[in-house]
């Protein structure tokens, strides 16, 4: 790391927040997964922290200008390796999402780290326009350049991750002066393309989008996981059920408690007092992201950490809506509590790129 950087810079308080969330994760996989064939999940996800402190230590050493710089590369090799997910990856629950590591029995989902790309993409890009407003023609070559990883990542299908790179894009469009003339004819374009693409989605893709506006259509079917998650939330009260006494996370009537859902069996065991202090840890988690873009030293730096922001803000809020049956479910997980590596390690990679921004802001 450069001589002119220092420890004492880096945001430790945002850091110290990411932590205490990621602690909580831990202990709510531990009791979701407790007498399963998952148990071990929760010591896992404290090696995949571990790593993902060190993967956000290597993204603190490259500085954000040079990432931007081979943004070209990166993007064609992003392309390249979800194009190779569809050919040699791993199908899991109906979705070909991971490739191998061979050797180290774990599996990469590249759909993750892609987003990081978006992030430097959409940076790059709007940082080269060097104007205040947005124009219709710019934004529809950004779009389809985003487009395309996200149509792979639909095919794989992964509807949720493919929305996150989205989120990513309509951040960076409103912060480079998008007029709303723009904006309106992109809604009206976006609901005649809708029903269009509802065409290539799967059937069970088309039924998670409208059970949740009636999940008791199909209980047993579409709607189950809905219903139990709502049960799980309401279960909760004010105080929880506490640690490993949640009745629906551990009898086994919550789906998947440890990933997609575990801010449902949070919720069952600590209460809506729990939910507050968490929902509050992530406020301000996005909050330092957002005065950290407010300080970056020029616009690639401000599009890089708003672009974090709009990106785990999104993260949070599908998540929470999809547990409580104000959005479809679509596999979103929630940010440093769900289990899983790749997610892990992308959002601390993420972390890193605002650090990276954060650390520089007094370097000319």
């Amino acid at each position: 790391m450069s001589r002119y950087l220092s420890f004492r810079d880096i945001d430790w308080p945002l850091l110290f927040i990411v932590l205490m969330i990621c602690a909580v994760g831990v202990l709510q996989i531990y009791s979701a997964t407790i007498d399963t064939g998952y148990h071990s999940a929760w010591w896992r996800q404290i090696l995949y922290i571990a790593c993902g402190l060190f993967l956000m230590w290597l993204a603190l050493g490259i500085d954000y200008h040079t990432l931007t710089h081979y943004v070209p590369a990166m993007y064609i090799a992003s392309v390249t390796a979800l194009l190779g997910t569809a050919l040699i990856g791993n199908t899991v629950f109906g979705s070909k999402r991971w490739i191998p590591v061979p050797g180290l029995g774990l599996r990469v989902q590249v759909s993750e780290f892609v987003k990081l790309v978006i992030i430097l993409l959409v940076a790059r890009y709007l940082t080269d326009l060097k104007r205040d407003e947005l124009e219709i023609r710019e934004m529809l070559i950004l779009s389809g350049l985003v487009a395309i990883p996200v149509v792979l990542v639909l095919a794989q299908p992964d509807i949720g991750t493919s929305l996150t790179y989205l989120a990513v894009l309509v951040v960076g469009a409103f912060l480079a002066g998008l007029r709303w003339k723009y904006v309106a004819v992109i809604a009206v374009l976006a609901m005649l393309v809708l029903p269009v693409g509802l065409h290539f989605l799967k059937d069970y893709q088309k039924a998670r989008l409208v059970s949740f506006m009636d999940p008791e259509r199909d209980p047993q079917g579409t709607g189950y996981q809905l219903i139990q998650s709502r049960i799980a939330v309401g279960a909760g009260g004010m105080f929880g059920k506490g640690v490993t006494k949640g009745t629906q996370t551990q009898l086994r009537f919550l789906p998947v408690p440890h990933t997609d859902f575990i801010f449902s069996a949070f919720a069952e065991e600590w209460g809506f007092a729990g939910v507050a202090i968490v929902l509050s840890l992530y406020f301000v988690m996005i909050m330092r992201i957002v005065q950290n873009a407010q300080t970056a030293p020029d616009r690639a730096g401000m599009y890089i950490c708003m672009g974090v922001a709009g990106l785990l803000l999104f993260h949070v809020l599908v998540n929470v809506g999809m547990v409580v049956g104000r959005m479809p479910v679509t596999g979103i997980t929630l940010p440093f509590m769900s289990a899983g590596g790749s997610s892990i390690w992308s959002n601390f990679l993420a972390l890193g790129l605002v650090n990276n921004v954060r650390l520089r802001r007094f370097i000319n």
